[in-house]
């Protein structure tokens, strides 16, 4: 993965767990292992577990306290109200960032074609 996406996906990467949340609630290498199955395979666990930790500081998400079959209790996250209205805010901002993106792209595309 390139700087630039890199870059991209760190702005982003909250929204996407948010949202995955938002689909099942998850533990730490779940997620993780669904971001991989979404295609995001160069994302490292501990990038997601430090994003776990400040979600979960900010009150966006509820934890529980699951036993395992091997080892510790898992932390299992769920998106709460507060983590539902933040998770609305970044499909609205991803929607209108994209719209205009893709508008300037369209732009670029249609005056390399002399149009």
């Amino acid at each position: 993965m390139g700087k630039q996406m890199t870059e991209m996906l760190k702005g982003t990467l909250e929204g996407i767990v948010l949202a995955l949340l938002a689909a099942q609630p998850a533990y730490g290498y779940e997620i993780t292992a669904r971001l991989r199955e979404q295609g995001f395979s160069d994302i490292a666990e501990g990038t997601v577990y430090a994003l776990l930790v400040r979600i979960e500081q900010r009150g966006l998400v509820d934890v529980a306290k699951v036993p395992s079959e091997k080892g510790p209790p898992r932390k299992v996250y769920s998106l709460n109200a507060s983590g539902g209205g933040y998770l609305d805010e970044f499909w609205n901002s991803w929607s209108f960032l994209a719209e205009r993106i893709e508008r300037l792209h369209h732009a670029k595309h249609m005056q390399e074609k002399g149009e």
